[in-house]
């Protein structure tokens, strides 16, 4: 179905339809006091008679402990269908606009295109927010109507807004970088590592290279896994680190990506803490970050993972930690690692 773009059945005033405004509503009081017919006061008012019916049944104030202050009351009457309104959804009380958006919707709009176009049309007096649609779609009125079956994804039920399980229960705020102790912060402490996800083509599968840095001797290890699920990737961590003394596996810090969700497999394994950084700060992980620049020069981005030997893999890993590095004082990350790991020995 073609339709216009706009929305020429909607220029022109904003009408309610049946609601009097504020001034009719004076005007109403003051005929009933004079006893002017019903009938008479609609053709002053310009209105049918049965909206002033309606709007006297509605807006009629009744007072259980003072009956002779029953009446019409214009101000009144203003709060209690302002009251209304604010419980009515726009779409139930305006059916000019509701009408105007099924046809869209049948015509294939999404409720974000249909309250994107009414926002720039300058002549249309209704705006309307995309989750308004959504509620009226999924309301008891929208699914009598089947309205469901012309969104894009055609489900029957919505799911709830923010139905995605909130982060903090799967990284809980006690376990933020800004709660890491400060001798991991400053390096001074052996045995805490940085944590990362290599990730390659596509079309070469979902295979993809762990990489582990020791944040205070720069010490780097590195894995291929099959794919990106997170309990088989902190098995493989346990298997790798688990041999070395609990002092040098404190802790591994991590981004917050779907890979390390089972984090609490490290704690139960060899009593590891895990660490994350912020949401969308990289950053904050440095160490493991500018390693993996530097591991891209042997694994580039197209590169075929699974057409490497272990033996390639382990080669790339010794020769970086066998390269002296100048925030060692020109040691290399193995001598340093090897320092750390005799020092573990002799206290």
């Amino acid at each position: 179905m073609l339709i216009s773009p706009g929305f020429p059945e909607l220029l022109g005033e904003c009408d309610e339809t049946d609601q009097l405004s504020q001034d009719e509503r004076r005007t109403l009081a003051q005929l009933l006091q004079k006893q002017i017919p019903k009938v008479r006061i609609a053709e002053i008012l310009g209105r049918d008679r049965s909206t002033i019916y309606r709007e006297l049944k509605r807006n009629w104030w009744c007072d259980t402990e003072i009956p002779e202050a029953d009446g019409y009351w214009h101000t009144t009457a203003q709060t209690l269908a302002n009251e209304r309104r604010s419980k009515q959804r726009k779409l139930v009380r305006l059916p000019m606009l509701r009408a105007a958006v099924i046809e869209r919707l049948q015509a294939g709009w999404s409720p974000e295109q249909i309250a994107g176009r009414l926002k720039i049309e300058p002549r249309t007096p209704y705006r309307l927010c995309h989750e308004t649609i959504y509620q009226y779609v999924y309301s008891k009125e929208g699914q009598s109507q089947e309205l469901a079956r012309y969104l894009p994804e055609r489900r029957r039920r919505r799911k709830p807004r923010y139905a995605r399980k909130p982060r903090d229960r799967v990284f809980p705020l006690e376990t933020s970088i800004h709660q890491r102790p400060e001798e991991i912060n400053n390096r001074t402490q052996f045995g805490n590592w940085e944590g990362d996800l290599m990730i390659f083509r596509r079309e070469h599968g979902t295979a993809n290279v762990a990489t582990l840095v020791e944040r205070k001797t720069r010490y780097t290890l590195l894995f291929r896994n099959n794919d990106r699920k997170s309990k088989p990737i902190m098995n493989r961590l346990i298997a790798e680190l688990s041999p070395l003394p609990h002092s040098a596996r404190r802790s591994i810090t991590f981004d917050r990506g779907f890979e390390f969700t089972s984090w609490r497999e490290l704690e139960r394994g060899m009593g590891t803490q895990a660490w994350f950084c912020d949401p969308q700060a990289p950053w904050q992980k440095g160490t493991v970050e500018n390693t993996n620049k530097r591991i891209r020069r042997y694994l580039p981005s197209d590169t075929v993972l699974l057409s490497l030997t272990n033996r390639y893999m382990k080669s790339i890993y010794e020769r970086m930690n066998a390269t002296p590095r100048k925030c060692l004082g020109f040691q290399t990350p193995t001598e340093a690692f090897r320092k750390e790991l005799m020092n573990l020995t002799t206290s």
